[in-house]
């Protein structure tokens, strides 16, 4: 008998509070990560962000079934004087076939006869009609997913197709249930004798462990001896993160859990003030969480609930989930004892028009409570009891509800907002998604209230100044804050080697250059038109300037897949495409943000996220990024 150990009556949140502190004190919440196949990744979060490793697709396809041609073979064609031509002007494309770089359209089969051996073509082709290039579904390179991200069939669709094989996810904790007691079998029989009890305790909590993400390791029953519980601890401890003791929490003869804990590490708390599941125990061994649940079903399940539940979210980067609540009016009279917080196991249902909460039994050896309760009733310590009638909020066990955190970023692409993204995900548990729809496009988008901010760097002709001038023709919100992300290096793309010798924007007017342009209102675009202007360059001279990509990424797969020759984009796009490099210019690109519209811990979060030292050391990485001002506010206005 452990005369040396007695049960507390620790309050609730105070133990929790001790138990949390130990455990970040002993550095068990770091994150541990493993490498696994992709088809063994459903349900796992990411641990890493994960990148396209092929672009799809990889090269220049039909969309359509028809005939492949050279736009310009027919721009002449129409109803009243067709265009015929050769079969060594054309090539016939099925969908999904091959379109080589000589053919630069795609026309219909429906849209096309066959007269005498000749392709009569009634309706002129547009450049690049029916053509999908190279990266129209994802860049070599693009971010597929950002870290803590949780995988799903669509998630691993996308792996596969992007050539993606092997993931880092986050490592699942390891739980390790020790069920102890004399009087537990395993499976029950007809003449079981009295005082047997087929023990359930740990298959509950090892299927909860499953249901929050962790892999339960369950041991084989261990009679209530000192010294065999001991050696089935020191068995566990190895191979597990958490370990968990089922029952010989009280203070009986033989209850020896708290003791056993206190011999090999740390006991931080034993006795809390709930009822049910007094008697739990909290503690430490080799640096890993130790619980110690009571025996009685009920009670095992609120302690793992209370105390497991957090502790394994936290260790696998999951979103705690919300959980769905209602409000009830109570069915009938409840007294408690104000010196507990007390969880009450109830069904719910619609009576007329409100809903109504009935008490089930608070018997703590009850299992089948649990499978009959719609919801939990919590009556917080200090409380005496609810009256019948009395309103009440239930925490409902049939759904639960997570609570959507997103920010939008609507503007022009840039490396920076995919480090962004990935760092707001993992360090501040804020989902940010982004859409490169250029910088005019994130301008018109923040002036309806659609975004709450966008990446955008446009040059004012007149002044040589970024993007200020256009927030003030454009916005008229109440508060605008411009936010400096980096200055970078914008430059023509070209392949390994430079084979076409370019050397500057003049050279783009040379026709065996296949130019590859960004859409209408992209910075990058208006720069390149603001630099033709100063060179006195007719932009119909370029061969592609109306061939549009939607970032730089796209632009250096495509023309690292031969699907063109140059273009303007970013340092770190050739880079990491292995591509030469022109340089041009060197821009600033900011981030403009609507403060109003983000509660004040995303703005503070986004922020802190900008100023962090990982977010320079990450983009510093890419090369051709200026950081010397990033995290600056570079303006801030007021309409």
């Amino acid at each position: 008998m452990n005369r040396n150990v007695y049960i507390e009556n620790k309050p609730l949140e105070e133990a929790l509070a001790l138990f949390v502190d130990h455990l970040a004190a002993c550095g068990w919440f770091e994150v541990q990560e493993e490498e696994v196949d992709i088809y063994e990744s459903l349900g796992r979060r990411t641990s890493q962000p994960v990148f396209a490793h092929r672009s799809h697709p990889h090269y220049m396809a039909s969309a359509m079934d028809g005939i492949a041609v050279q736009a310009a073979s027919t721009f002449s064609a129409n109803e009243v004087h067709p265009v015929n031509l050769s079969p060594d002007q054309v090539l016939m494309v099925d969908t999904g076939d091959y379109v080589p770089p000589q053919f630069d359209a795609v026309v219909m089969i429906e849209d096309v006869n066959i007269v005498h051996g000749q392709y009569q073509i009634i309706r002129a082709a547009v450049p690049w009609q029916h053509i999908r290039s190279v990266g129209e579904d994802m860049v070599e390179q693009d971010m597929i997913v950002p870290s803590r991200t949780l995988i799903g069939p669509y998630e691993l669709a996308s792996f596969k197709t992007a050539s993606v094989e092997r993931i880092s996810v986050l490592k699942k904790p390891v739980v390790a249930i020790i069920p102890t007691g004399t009087e537990l079998v395993e499976r029950g029989y007809a003449d079981m004798p009295p005082g047997q009890i087929i023990e359930s305790n740990s298959r509950m909590l090892a299927a909860l462990c499953q249901e929050w993400g962790a892999t339960p390791l369950r041991h084989e029953i261990v009679i209530d001896d000192k010294d065999l519980i001991r050696q089935a601890v020191a068995e566990v401890e190895a191979m597990a993160d958490l370990i968990v003791i089922c029952s010989g929490s009280s203070a009986g003869r033989e209850d020896y859990t708290a003791s056993i804990v206190q011999d090999l590490g740390t006991l931080i708390v034993h006795g809390i003030a709930t009822r049910p599941g007094k008697p739990a125990i909290l503690g430490s061994i080799n640096r890993k969480p130790v619980i110690g649940v009571p025996g009685y079903p009920v009670s095992a399940q609120l302690i793992f609930n209370l105390f497991a539940r957090p502790i394994i979210f936290q260790k696998t980067g999951s979103d705690f989930p919300s959980p769905q609540t209602i409000e009830c009016s109570l069915a009938r009279k409840l007294p408690s004892h104000a010196g507990v917080d007390e969880f009450i196991n109830v069904n719910v249902a619609r009576i007329s028009e409100q809903f109504l909460a009935y008490p089930l039994n608070r018997g703590a050896g009850v299992t089948s409570i649990l499978v009959k309760a719609d919801g939990v009733l919590h009556i917080p310590r200090g409380d005496e009891g609810l009256d019948a009638g009395s309103p009440c909020r239930i925490t409902l066990n049939r759904s639960r509800q997570v609570i959507e955190n997103t920010l939008v970023c609507l503007g022009s692409h840039d490396l920076a907002i995919d480090v962004l993204i990935d760092i707001l995900q993992r360090d501040f548990g804020i989902r940010m998604i982004s859409t490169n729809v250029g910088s005019m496009g994130g301008i018109v988008s923040l002036s309806r209230g659609e975004t709450h901010c966008a990446g955008i760097h446009l040059l004012d002709y007149e002044s040589g100044e970024y993007n200020i001038s256009y927030l003030n023709k454009y916005l008229n919100h109440e508060q605008i804050l411009l936010v400096n992300l980096a200055q970078r290096e914008q430059g023509l793309v070209v392949k390994k080697g430079n084979p076409l010798q370019i050397s500057g924007i003049r050279d783009l007017i040379r026709p065996e250059i296949r130019y590859i342009n960004r859409q209408k209102g992209a910075g990058t675009r208006l720069l390149l038109d603001y630099l033709l202007l100063q060179q006195d360059i007719d932009r119909n001279q370029i061969n592609g300037y109306s061939r549009e990509e939607y970032s730089h990424l796209a632009v250096a797969a495509a023309i690292k897949n031969d699907a063109g020759d140059a273009g303007l984009a970013i340092h770190a796009s050739a880079a990491i495409m292995d591509l030469d490099f022109i340089p041009v210019d060197r821009e600033r690109y900011d981030l403009c943000i609507l403060p109003n519209l983000l509660r004040p811990q995303q703005l503070d979060s986004l922020l802190t996220a900008i100023r962090s030292a990982e977010f320079k050391r990450r983009m510093q990485s890419f090369g051709g990024y200026h950081l010397e001002q990033s995290g600056q506010i570079v303006w801030e206005g007021t309409k």
